[in-house]
């Protein structure tokens, strides 16, 4: 009997709803829908940088050794088909060696000079510098660093607009299956605003309220959605 009694409850209460929704549809002259739409897209542009180090007793040596390993960069850089390449400035450290006197202070000495240049590639050429292994460079002795890739879609303004229109139809579709329920129909598009858009890693799920934009994949997707206002029959 209880169970009887929750069923019926349960019945009457979304009868309730969703008369509810159809007085509202019905006596409302505008309906707000929000429209969606996504797309899978692949970077084709690829910034990739790496930095090489070397530590010698005197600047003098410490600056032949960097030129000797910028040789080698440039060598293995052009080997893998690499030419669009370019070389920031020299950063030098002064390598100091800490010690505790006997009256109980700390004296430094200087005892060499770390140096280190960083070279970035920009390419449209995304699977030749995604596929770049560094350990011949390695095997040379070089001590070489390589940071992560950021693997960027230049033609997402292009998108964006094309993504817009599709949203705007997505909303409307949305919106006619709403009014249908309430006995209505839709006259015109009183107005529409954009929401911000996320370009996120494939399969991924993070947002942002200022909008996501992923550099981390090579491989990712566009999502637009658009808040559309539109007037009832």
């Amino acid at each position: 009997m209880l169970a009887g009694l929750f069923l019926a409850a349960g019945l009457v209460a979304s009868a309730m709803l969703g008369t509810s929704a159809w007085v509202k549809i019905k006596n409302s002259q505008f309906i707000n829908v929000k429209g969606s739409v996504q797309k899978d897209i692949e970077a084709d542009l690829v910034v990739w940088t790496g930095s090489f180090t070397t530590e010698s007793d005197t600047l003098l040596e410490a600056q032949r050794k960097i030129r000797a390993d910028r040789q080698a960069v440039e060598a293995f850089l052009q080997g893998a088909g690499v030419t669009n390449y370019t070389f920031a400035p020299i950063g030098i450290d002064e390598l100091n060696a800490t010690r505790k006197t006997e009256e109980g202070w700390v004296a430094q000495r200087r005892t060499g000079y770390r140096l280190t240049q960083g070279v970035t590639v920009e390419s449209a050429d995304v699977d030749r510098l995604d596929k770049l292994d560094t350990t011949p460079l390695v095997e040379q002795g070089v001590i070489f660093t390589v940071a992560a890739p950021q693997f960027i879609y230049t033609k997402s303004g292009q998108t964006k607009i094309e993504m817009l229109a599709d949203a705007t139809k997505d909303a409307r579709a949305r919106a006619e299956q709403i009014a249908t329920q309430g006995g209505r129909a839709i006259a015109r598009l009183a107005s529409a605003e954009q929401d911000v858009f996320q370009i996120t890693p494939r399969h991924g799920s993070a947002t942002n309220w200022q909008g996501e934009n992923d550099t981390t994949s090579r491989h990712k997707t566009v999502t637009a959605v658009v808040t559309a206002s539109f007037l009832l029959d």
